[in-house]
């Protein structure tokens, strides 16, 4: 039955990670009969077998589930009795009588976010489709860097903010405190904060009662014309390319031919329907709703997340705002791991990067090459964190190999122009960096980063942001044992190991965000590395000058360890320019000659010695030096041996 747009309530759960958003997501699918107590599990709507493994959200998941809201219900009234999922025709019984005989019947569509600074782009994508959001924050934590930061963004969106202070069960929560920080942080009436365990189910009907009472519905169409949002897609092989919407204006129905605003392209929808969490059709999608649409759309380049779906027998005139795009912050190269020209690993590949790229949107790439390791890509990421999820979703998802090189951040570069004057290029890889003779300045990416931490750790904290090339901004007191530190920091610094050395150096309780504010000129140079003679680009790195000899003897080191002896004498070198900084030796398998002479003139073992030596030296010119990948991840390292 069709649900009125009053009724409508459509809100994201936002909140830093392992605060307990997805285990808040299973209980309301519980609460409202979504599932039943025989199919639910932990992390339920965290549906890629990585997200499971690792504990976090990777994207963003939206389901719909129907809730009868009743004024002033309390945990004790109305107790769910989960023994069918609910759907549009259910009667959402409970154990005091069915809940239609309680109250007002409301459609809920929440998105369940990610929680790591690296996925912020999914989240700002989810807020776009909602009125309300829901802030989650772990009592016996309390507020962290990346609640500051998923905060601001739905301050941005101008949404309504239920905070949820979560985990009251232990015994370890302090949530008068907490509810005070969120206060003083945010701003946020610390007697609004809505107290919630979301494992034992504590305060979830008090929960789902603001949600009905205090979200705003959808806004009224601005135009009986049609208008569907793109906010995610995902390939299907048997379906093709399924489309998740949230229509604001006008109906999409079973039947209908729709077009791509942007894109220009036509289909006619074969399927429409909602998660429930499962999959549900329905026959059509109203003003405020949020589902999915199966249209037969083969071609991944005919979907583009934030474009806008109209009618083409009678288009709308202008699409709606759509996202802006994502900025990546860190870049690297994927290769297939095999080099044989007969195979097809490049190709599938790049197939698997595409449809990676339709699932998620921040994720970019340009086809590249290296005479080291073949064509491969060059692929743009929002964070550490979020090249890794790639590399591992590709190689598990599509079985494939993948050889990828250290990380790099992007520089813009000012060099001279061919007919006088200068000119700025953008430089993503290091091995791009045209000759230092023709560079007039290197401009780097600085990072405002806010770090939260407990003071006995601040020390520390400020000692490894100096040493990073920080500059010291401001200090806040956040609570009794807490504070956030303000720093500016290179992003280059940031991309290595700063994050694991922040946990350890503060015993896991620091916690960082950090966004770019601008580029700035420093000292920095270009240093190539050399083996056997020859340069390696994937190899190259940029870093500030007075630090370029320490790296290039580190680095030397490290790849002194990785790359396997070989039959001839393998020289390491570091250079910026034409200057050798650094160099370290492979030395060369060597067998004894001369063990089968026991006596005579010395000048016979000499005659093998030398036969010898213009072997290793012939091998030497013709021969190849097999580079493993760790080697090139070898670049990462900072720390001292």
């Amino acid at each position: 039955m069709p649900i009125d747009r009053e009724h409508i309530r459509n809100f994201s759960i936002i909140a830093h990670i392992d605060h307990g958003k997805s285990t808040l997501a299973d209980r309301l699918l519980q609460a409202t009969n979504a599932v039943s107590d025989r199919e639910a599990k932990a992390q339920l709507l965290d549906s890629m077998e990585l997200e499971r493994e690792r504990g976090i959200t990777i994207k963003a998941s939206a389901v719909t589930v129907l809730h009868h809201h009743v004024p002033g219900a309390k945990s004790d009234d109305l107790e769910a009795d989960y023994e069918a999922p609910i759907d549009e025709q259910s009667t959402h019984t409970t154990r005091k009588g069915k809940a239609t005989d309680h109250g007002e019947l409301f459609m809920l569509n929440f998105i369940d976010t990610p929680g790591h600074v690296d996925f912020n782009y999914e989240v700002s994508r989810a807020l776009k489709a909602c009125e309300g959001a829901l802030l989650v924050v772990d009592s016996t934590q309390g507020v962290e860097a990346q609640t500051v930061v998923n905060a601001l963004l739905a301050f941005d969106q101008d949404l309504e903010i239920i905070v949820v202070l979560n985990k009251i069960d232990l015994p370890s929560s302090h949530s008068d405190d907490v509810a005070m920080e969120v206060e003083q942080v945010l701003g946020l009436p610390a007697e609004d904060c809505h107290l919630v365990s979301a494992k034992t189910g504590e305060g979830i009907q008090e929960l789902l009662a603001a949600i009905c009472e205090k979200f705003p519905a959808p806004r009224k169409p601005e135009t009986k014309k049609t208008r569907a949002l793109i906010f995610d897609a995902v390939y299907d092989d048997y379906r093709g390319v399924i489309v998740y919407v949230r229509v604001f204006d006008g109906h999409l129905r079973v039947g209908d031919k729709i077009r791509m605003m942007e894109l220009g392209r036509t289909f006619n929808i074969t399927e429409l329907g909602k998660y429930t969490p499962k999959q549900t059709k329905v026959n059509e999608l109203g003003p405020g709703e949020t589902g999915y649409l199966v249209a037969a759309i083969k071609t991944l380049g005919d979907v583009r997340v934030g474009d806008t779906i109209t009618l083409d027998i009678d288009p709308a005139a202008d699409p709606l705002a759509g996202y802006e795009p994502p900025s990546q912050m860190v870049f690297c190269d994927f290769y297939p791991a095999t080099s044989d020209k007969k195979s097809n690993d490049f190709e599938d590949l790049r197939e698997a990067m595409e449809k990676l790229q339709l699932n998620d949107s921040s994720f970019t790439y340009l086809p590249v090459h290296s005479e080291a390791l073949g064509f491969g890509f060059r692929c743009g990421f929002l964070g550490l964190l979020h090249m890794d999820i790639a590399q591992e979703r590709l190689e598990r998802e599509h079985n494939l190999e993948i050889v990828q090189t250290a990380p790099t951040v992007s520089y813009k570069v000012l060099i001279r122009a061919k007919g006088g004057g200068s000119e700025e290029i953008e430089v993503h890889n290091p091995a791009d960096l045209p000759d230092m003779g023709q560079v007039l300045e290197i401009r780097e990416p600085i990072c405002h980063v806010e770090i939260m931490l407990p003071n006995q750790y601040i020390g520390d904290i400020m000692k490894l942001c100096l040493d990073r090339r920080g500059i010291y901004k401001s200090q806040q007191v956040v609570g009794d044992t807490r504070q956030m530190l303000t720093f500016e920091l290179p992003l280059a610094e940031l991309i290595y190991d700063f994050y694991d050395k922040l946990k350890g150096l503060t015993s896991g309780y620091g916690t960082m965000d950090y966004e770019i504010t601008e580029y700035r000129t420093d000292d920095l140079v270009k240093i190539d590395i050399l083996i056997n003679g020859e340069p390696v680009e994937a190899l190259a790195l940029i870093c500030h000058k007075d630090r370029g000899q320490q790296r290039g003897r580190l680095l030397l080191r490290r790849l002194r360890k990785q790359i396997d002896r070989h039959q001839f004498e393998i020289p390491l070198q570091a250079a910026i320019g034409g200057t050798i900084i650094a160099r370290e030796t492979i030395k060369a398998f060597r067998k004894d000659v001369t063990a089968k002479c026991y006596g005579g003139d010395m000048t016979r073992k000499r005659k093998l010695l030398e036969k010898q030596k213009k072997g290793k030296d012939r091998m030497k010119s013709v021969g190849s030096v097999n580079i493993p990948q760790q080697a090139f991840m070898a670049v990462l390292d900072t720390g001292e041996d």
